[in-house]
């Protein structure tokens, strides 16, 4: 394949002078996509142009040209790549033709702007050079299958973007990743894939050039040849909608399902749901593009695909998330429902405290059994990104043996080294290390939680299971009252003149400083006689700023009085803090209803033994939700031996005295 994607893009050395390498893309890709479509209409050529001929009306020809070839669109031009160079004088014309002719299901060169692409080659004396290189290009369906043809539009893109110094991971997902996550989400619905005439529906809202649903019908169609497999795709990116589409063309599939628009801002296929979702959404990217549409929805709550939570701004991956969810097919009354799959960061696993957005997504998830496992990949496994990534397999219809759990594998210690890196890329996942973490997932919770070798001498991922409250916690408030002393010294003043409050206050520092410099250990003793004495000059002040003189004049003296309103002590924000209290901490049950019990037992225990005077704020308790995947599988690595550093600074520091005297001498 990579033989084959450096042929291709060779024929970019033609462009070069008229056109800058970030332009390169944008005549390769449309070539490419036209020499596959001719070379899959090549066979049955004669056969489309009598059925197209059988009628005007583009459905009848639609109708007559599948059941005469089988392909789900035409070409009403009898030109070929070819045949149009054999009038040079003509080639623009010829071509113009070429791809104005095919019917409306091919709508993919518009988005590249082909046609002002072949006036730019004409013009440049590029047009009939670059045209006679593809029309030798080697893209039949007997050289380069479907799946060889989602490598090859996923190597040609690559290059396009490293020539542009563009993102190319957001646009497409390396196959090894794809393959990973189809088994893992085929892999409770193997047996039934199996059975004969099966159909099954797969939704990729994020579909980038269509990778995923490309591995996905592979997959299928290997446990099932005579399975049926719809796809469905939307994607942002016109350009990679349009390679989309012309895969999806080329399959025979019903190119109506691949559809053009922001997923988050627009459903397009609001209403729908599918058996399986695969997604691997831009990560870190914002959504302020579409955020009124999802504000919108989310205000119509459990009606809308994000009514449980919105993230941050900056960050739309876990509305991806939630959109997943939102599209797996109900459960039926056997019991069967939808399963899904989408790559995400780290981030969607502990971002954003109890009661925030990002929490609450989480909580939504856990608390409605929809997370079955989470699976740890090594790092730069991706084109664009080195950092940590995760696959996330949802399922609202679990198996019994899993319900109400969820499964961690950490597979970061599997991967293979590529011998030639592609961007952040320097990790593929081999064939027998998916099959690993496919078994490891499999066998739920029968891998110790250790690596161990394998049998052909790899390394098996880590597993542990949990039940889904395991990652349930409360947010506690602890108080602790306000103590202060209070004295008028001249540091103190000078913080009375500082306060915004009471600089209106005219001869209030003047007046204070004849109050005397009695220290107050108690509030109300210290504002009543303050009171008495600025009243006797003629100062009144007002509720706010009687507050502001007395913080201004108090400092914290753990010997104070505690200082109350209303007879309650009063809670002193400076030594507010918050501590996180697990479901079932200290054997108690893992229920939102032994949240009182939990809570008042783990305070006793563990904070009014080191501050007996501190209280439970019960009113700002808040539920929160986090998965610290890395924390579970954290191995203590025991620092090395002090014998073994003196040794290495010892050794090093000779190594800088003899080239000191090299230097020297």
């Amino acid at each position: 394949m990579s033989q084959l994607s450096n042929f291709v893009w060779s024929i970019a050395d033609l462009l070069r002078g008229p056109f800058k390498p970030h332009q390169y893309g944008t005549v390769i890709l449309p070539f490419t996509i036209l020499r596959r479509l001719e070379a899959v209409m090549a066979p049955q050529r004669v056969e489309m142009a009598a059925a197209v001929a059988k009628s005007e009306d583009p459905t009848l020809r639609r109708a007559h040209v599948r059941r005469a070839t089988g392909l789900p669109f035409y070409t009403t031009s009898s030109y070929t790549l070819a045949t149009a160079l054999e009038d040079p004088d003509n080639l623009t014309a010829n071509l113009v033709d070429y791809i104005n002719g095919f019917s409306d299901e091919v709508d993919v060169f518009k988005h590249f702007d082909f046609e002002a692409r072949i006036h730019q080659l004409d013009a440049a004396d590029r047009l009939i050079p670059v045209t006679q290189a593809f029309a030798a290009a080697p893209l039949s369906t007997n050289d380069v299958d479907n799946a060889g043809m989602g490598d090859l539009f996923e190597h040609l893109i690559y290059k396009d973007f490293e020539a542009s110094n563009a993102e190319a991971g957001d646009f497409y997902t390396p196959r090894d990743a794809i393959r990973l996550l189809v088994d893992l989400v085929f892999a409770e619905d193997t047996a039934a894939l199996a059975t004969p005439g099966i159909t099954r529906s797969v939704y990729d809202p994020a579909a980038g050039t269509g990778g995923m649903l490309s591995v996905a019908e592979e997959h299928l169609h290997q446990l099932n040849p005579k399975a049926n497999l719809a796809l469905f795709a939307q994607e942002i990116n016109p350009a990679s909608y349009a390679i989309a589409k012309s895969d999806m063309l080329i399959k025979g599939q019903d190119i109506a399902n691949v559809r053009l628009g922001d997923t988050l801002a627009d459903d397009l296929f609001a209403g729908d749901t599918f058996d399986f979702v695969l997604s691997n959404p831009p990560y870190g990217v914002d959504w302020k593009a579409s955020e009124k549409a999802v504000r919108d929805e989310y205000a119509r709550g459990a009606n809308g695909r994000f009514g449980p939570g919105l993230p941050s701004v900056a960050d739309g991956s876990m509305l991806f998330l939630l959109h997943v969810v939102a599209k797996l097919r109900p459960v039926d009354a056997r019991g069967n429902g939808g399963r899904g799959g989408i790559v995400l960061n780290g981030s969607p696993l502990f971002n954003g405290g109890a009661g925030s957005g990002p929490s609450n997504i989480r909580g939504y998830l856990l608390e409605n059994d929809l997370v079955d496992a989470i699976v740890a990949l090594p790092n730069d496994m991706f084109y664009n990104t080195g950092i940590a990534t995760y696959l996330w397999i949802l399922d609202n219809s679990k198996q019994p043996e899993r319900r109400g759990k969820i499964q961690l594998v950490d597979a970061t210690k599997l991967g293979t080294k590529m011998r030639k890196s592609l961007g952040s890329k320097r990790v593929e996942i081999s064939d027998s290390d998916r099959e690993r973490i496919v078994r490891t997932y499999a066998m739920f919770d029968g891998d110790p939680s250790v690596a161990e070798s394998a049998p052909d001498g790899g390394v098996s991922p880590r597993s542990k299971v949990f039940d889904n409250l395991d990652f349930a916690y409360w947010s506690v408030t602890i108080e602790r009252p306000l103590r202060l002393n209070f004295q008028v010294t001249p540091e103190r003043l000078e913080a009375v003149a500082a306060s915004k409050p009471l600089a209106k206050v005219d001869g209030l520092v003047d007046v204070l400083r004849s109050f005397g410099d009695t220290l107050y250990l108690n509030r109300e003793e210290f504002l009543r006689d303050l009171g008495k004495h600025l009243g006797a000059a003629g100062i009144g002040l007002s509720t706010p700023q009687r507050k502001a003189l007395w913080q201004a004049l108090g400092e914290r003296d753990e010997n104070a009085d505690i200082c109350t309103t209303k007879g309650r002590p009063e809670p002193d924000t400076g030594l507010r803090d918050t501590e996180i209290v697990p479901f079932g901490w200290g054997g108690h049950p893992k229920s939102h209803d032994a949240h009182c019990d939990t809570i008042q037992a783990y305070v006793d225990a563990e904070v009014l033994p080191h501050v007996p005077d501190a209280w439970i704020d019960w009113d700002k308790t808040k539920v929160g939700y986090e998965i610290p995947f890395t924390r579970h599988f954290y191995e203590y690595v025991p620092p090395r031996l002090l014998e073994e550093i003196d040794a290495d600074l010892e050794a090093s520091v000779a190594r800088i005295l003899a080239l000191l005297r090299e230097v020297e001498s």
